[in-house]
């Protein structure tokens, strides 16, 4: 066999940068990858990749297309300034629809139309790319679509307008006016009147037909492969916002047509806060969803599948395993249902054999899938990542898993730390798991300044996926701890809700056990250890580090400490009352659950205190609290406000500011 000295020559150059470690300038060329989407004959996917545009510092997405065979990549849109996001294949394969914030001409006069232009609307371009066309054009954007079997309309999920049309709209915001029971959300802002209903669109002529409406939202719609009915998710009652009894409703494509409610579960059916949307069987003839628990268990019951009769409004659960599932989409012969299920540590793709209820894995080992589709002649591709490979999209086929589409190919000349699986026997008898990342350059017998990362939810778990922040942790010599205590997803409904309306505790307690088992293994340097987390990540942070003295640095991100001060101020009233009641009814709830505020004097942790400006899922204020009592106290302590954001960090600029204040932050306390 002649092998190329050129291509040796390039092995040998691959190897060699292989050794050098990732930077903070490698966290703009890491490129996310979603919403993937076969064509009706199963031979090409459609799909999203979003990055960073470093020049105007923003995250944008565009759409790609491949074959499914991995050939013939193509990018579909190339909008610097402008996203386009959630592309959707006609059922007669000729046309693309997606979302996009463009404006009506395109994205060249996007800043000069912005202040003009509603936001996103529904856009369609032919299915083998070529100049796309705006569908849409509602006051108020277009939050979600579907397609009809036919292909001639779409179904939109629009929210009610501001102002009636052809009003002229006042120079300053009119005063809000606020009457409802949850009166914020994230991303959302205060909550009004409006609500969000199904609209009818005609794709040849445009027209439009108001679908639903009333004092209650219509979500994830998804149209039944007979045209006969449209699925929808909505929550109903004398006053929606106190309860999460979701359920699915049906309605006729017509207006005028009468609404029909299809599931009758006292908890959540079909939750949106599970990304998924009711699947129809290929008969149309059963609907497959996610079912929850009752109310009272919030988000500490595992979600399972359940399979629902159209005509008789009779459900079943066909796999009862106390696991979280996600995204079911039926097999061609409507005998089973393909699905993520999450275990401990990893989340698969797996299949559901509707008779038998037998579960079948179809990927393996420490990775974590995040979406899949499943093409009308039965192939299966599915999104999904490992500890060193961001999301790609791969085909599942008789020979395993094969990549057709990865934009992150750059990492391959970059030296990663392999994660490491481990566990212990807490204090009373229990197993707890968790991951542990060594420095870049590790030695066996050195102990190293060790990093704990406590997760968000808190039903939650660190995974086998790609975690940017860790990598670059190990690349600055730090030993990375991640431990997924009692709270946590993926153990079962008994290992979450171990730590109900009890937040800090037991938690706290397992985090601890952590580190220590850790320092026993001769990795971790016991007088340089910190601790850091975002969202329930912060709040259990402040929790350990009142706790606890040893160590000596903390970062806390989108945290809260105070409850008394969250309740009525951020966007989780309902759940608030449903775990912890009121703080009139129970004191000793909320004065357990605000621990760290109530005794921050027994703070001495230098810690740093993060927040999005914007952030209605955790507001400012509970870092502000934080950081004015230990400011109060003496303690070493900062905080960093980013403007504009929300709970979750999205400009580019400021996730680079965040990671490197964080490890100069680290180096100051833990290698001085």
């Amino acid at each position: 066999m002649r092998i190329s000295w050129l291509l040796v020559a390039a092995l040998f150059a691959g190897m060699a940068n292989a050794t050098q470690p990732l930077s903070l300038d490698d966290m703009a060329r890491l490129v996310d990858l979603s919403d993937p989407d076969f064509s009706p004959d199963g031979e090409a996917l459609v799909y999203t990749a979003s990055s960073a545009n470093t020049e105007a510092d923003l995250t944008q997405s565009d759409l790609w297309r491949v074959g499914h065979d991995g050939r013939g990549r193509q990018r579909l849109t190339n909008t610097a300034d402008v996203s386009e996001w959630q592309p959707r294949w006609s059922p007669d394969g000729r046309s693309i629809a997606f979302l996009s914030d463009a404006p009506a001409d395109g994205a060249k006069d996007a800043d000069s139309a912005k202040d003009e232009e509603p936001g996103t609307q529904v856009w369609l371009m032919p299915a083998a790319g070529g100049k796309p066309r705006r569908l849409t054009n509602h006051a108020s954007g277009v939050d979600d679509f579907g397609w009809s079997p036919d292909s001639k309309r779409l179904v939109l999920v629009v929210r009610d307008a501001e102002f009636p049309p052809d009003t002229v709209a006042p120079k300053n915001p009119l005063p809000i006016v606020i009457d409802r029971y949850q009166f914020k959300e994230d991303g959302v802002g205060y909550l009004d009147h409006r609500r969000t209903h199904l609209v009818l669109l005609d794709v040849a002529s445009g027209k439009t037909d108001q679908l639903t409406s009333g004092a209650h939202d219509e979500l994830l719609p998804a149209w039944s492969p007979d045209g006969r009915w449209i699925a929808y998710v909505s929550k109903r009652g004398a006053d929606p916002d106190r309860h999460l009894n979701f359920d699915i409703y049906l309605i006729e494509p017509r207006v005028g047509a009468s609404e029909r409610q299809l599931t009758t579960f006292t908890g959540a059916d079909l939750d949106p806060y599970w990304e998924t949307r009711p699947s129809w069987s290929p008969d149309s003839k059963r609907i497959a969803y996610l079912q929850g628990g009752e109310d009272k268990w919030i988000y500490y019951a595992p979600w399972q599948l359940a399979v629902v009769d159209v005509d008789s409004g009779e459900a079943s659960i066909p796999a009862p395993i106390d696991r979280c599932m996600s995204k079911p989409q039926w097999a061609p012969d409507g005998k089973s249902v393909y699905l993520l299920i999450e275990q401990s540590r990893v989340t698969h793709l797996s299949r559901v054999e509707l008779a038998s209820g037998k579960v079948s894995e179809l990927t393996h080992g420490n990775r974590f899938d995040y979406d899949l589709s499943v093409s009308k002649g039965g192939r299966i591709a599915v999104l999904g990542g490992g500890d060193l490979r961001p999301y790609d999209i791969s085909v599942v086929d008789a020979k395993g898993l094969r990549t057709v589409a990865d934009h992150n190919e750059f990492l391959a000349t970059r030296q990663l730390a392999p994660v490491e699986a481990i566990h212990f026997t807490s204090s009373d008898g229990l197993k707890i798991e968790g991951m542990l990342l060594k420095p870049l350059g590790y030695q066996q017998g050195k102990r190293y300044p060790t990093l704990v990362r406590v997760h968000g939810g808190p039903v939650y778990q660190f995974s086998h996926e790609f975690m940017v922040d860790w990598q670059l942790y190990a690349a600055r010599g730090y030993a990375v701890v991640a431990i997924n205590p009692r709270g946590g997803s993926g153990r079962g409904f008994e290992f979450s809700k171990a730590i109900y309306a009890d937040w800090g505790n037991r938690d706290a307690r397992d985090v601890l056990e952590g580190i220590e088992h850790v320092v026993r293994m001769g990795v971790a340097d016991p007088d340089r250890l910190g601790i850091g987390g975002w969202s329930y990540g912060s709040i259990l942070t402040n929790a350990i580090i009142a706790q606890d003295t040893r160590f000596k640095a903390a970062i806390s991100g989108a945290g809260a400490s105070n409850m008394y001060a969250l309740y009525g101020h951020d966007q989780y009233i309902r759940e608030y009352e449903l775990e912890l009641g009121s703080p009139w009814k129970n004191r000793e709830g909320y004065d357990r659950a605000s621990f760290p505020f109530l005794h921050a004097d027994r703070i001495r942790t230098p810690t740093m205190f993060q927040c999005g400006e914007q952030d209605l899922n955790v507001p400012c204020l509970g870092a502000e609290q934080m950081y004015q009592a230990l400011r109060s106290l003496g303690v070493p302590t900062r905080l960093v406000v980013y403007p504009g954001e929300g709970h979750q960090l999205v400009v580019p600029s400021y996730l680079r500011d965040r990671m490197a204040r964080n490890l100069a932050w680290y180096d100051q306390y833990l290698k001085q």
